[in-house]
């Protein structure tokens, strides 16, 4: 990889992908800086309907470039938008239910800490992308850095919802692979990431029918307009756009940063306090994001660039055998005279 193909691969892979789930990250703390009292399922069936009804009006506005939308139910694209779909309905649900079950901390460690895994597996397996050493240490780092920074102490643990919490994981994995190969066949991101999150939203309907909470008034609309729009609408394309420059295992692993920015929006905006084992967390979760945001080869184009720009080092010939030139100086020793 050459230099300017390293920098578009940060500039325009590894930094959307991490900006997606830096604006995941908010979700939470908003949330519970809103306080609205609404059902947390009714609230996700929201967000992935307002997401998903902003892209399809994108969709539309770019209906005449790129491929348009009848590439989206051609044979090589239709069925991934239906594993992309399937994937999100089951992520939303399950991940629901692992909260339900088992909390929110122990629910997202799981789900989040299977994710990077499931993604690199599931890439390896489909689409036979190759599995670097830097990525095993990175997402290896970072999923023990997750595990620590979401540890829920002595709670106790639901079987039940710690599966709930695996199938999630896998899901996420499912989804962005098939995002991957959607985003590779050139197909129209906005409408197909919008089929999904419809798809995902119309799942969970019922909740919205059932109970709305106080989403319609108070600080409900902003909270609303933020999640559906920005955090999900903005996000989801964000990611699927650094998709077509990173793997799908890096960007499974680079996601993780969706915990570490909730847990420093805890710090800064809802005064929570993290324990040593959390503190120590968010800094192993960092250096595995680090690890995986290296583009291949750098560290080798690193040495290689060192070790042109070091200067020679010069070497005076030796004419003959060495001597201090302080010697000149001397007087010769004194000859003894002969004996007669």
């Amino acid at each position: 990889m050459t230099e300017p193909h390293a920098r578009s691969h940060v500039t325009r892979g590894t930094l959307p992908v991490l900006a997606a789930a830096c604006l995941w990250g908010t979700v939470g703390p908003a949330q519970v800086w809103a306080d609205t009292g609404a059902d947390p399922v009714s609230l996700g069936a929201l967000r992935l309907l307002i997401g998903g009804l902003v892209l399809a009006a994108a969709a539309l506005l770019m209906a005449g470039r790129g491929s348009g939308l009848r590439l989206l139910l051609t044979r090589p694209v239709w069925p991934w938008i239906a594993l992309a779909a399937l994937a999100t309905a089951v992520y939303q649900a399950g991940f629901m239910f692992a909260v339900d079950r088992t909390g929110a901390a122990l629910a997202t460690a799981v789900a989040l800490g299977v994710a990077p895994v499931a993604t690199g597996v599931c890439s390896r397996v489909v689409t036979g992308e190759r599995l670097t050493a830097a990525w095993a240490v990175g997402t290896a780092a970072a999923v023990a850095g997750c595990v620590l920074l979401l540890a829920p102490g002595s709670a106790e643990v639901a079987v039940s919802g710690v599966v709930f919490g695996i199938l999630s994981g896998v899901c996420y994995g499912l989804y962005t692979v098939a995002a991957k190969r959607l985003s590779d066949r050139g197909a129209n991101m906005p409408a197909a990431v919008a089929a999904t999150l419809l798809a995902g939203g119309v799942v969970l309907l019922p909740a919205v029918v059932r109970d709305t909470g106080g989403l319609a008034t108070g600080s409900g609309p902003a909270l609303l307009l933020w999640l559906g729009v920005v955090a999900t609408a903005v996000a989801y394309m964000l990611f699927v756009g650094g998709l077509r420059r990173v793997t799908a295992g890096t960007a499974g692993t680079l996601s993780l940063a969706e915990p570490l920015v909730a847990a420093v929006l805890g710090l800064l905006v809802l005064d929570e306090r993290l324990s040593v084992a959390a503190e120590a967390g968010m800094g192993l979760l960092l250096v595995g994001l680090v690890s995986v945001s290296v583009p291949p080869g750098a560290l080798s184009r690193l040495r290689t660039r060192t070790r042109a720009h070091r200067p020679p080092v010069a070497v005076a010939p030796v004419a003959g055998p060495l001597r201090d030139p302080a010697d000149d100086a001397l007087p010769a020793p004194a000859v003894p005279a002969e004996q007669p």
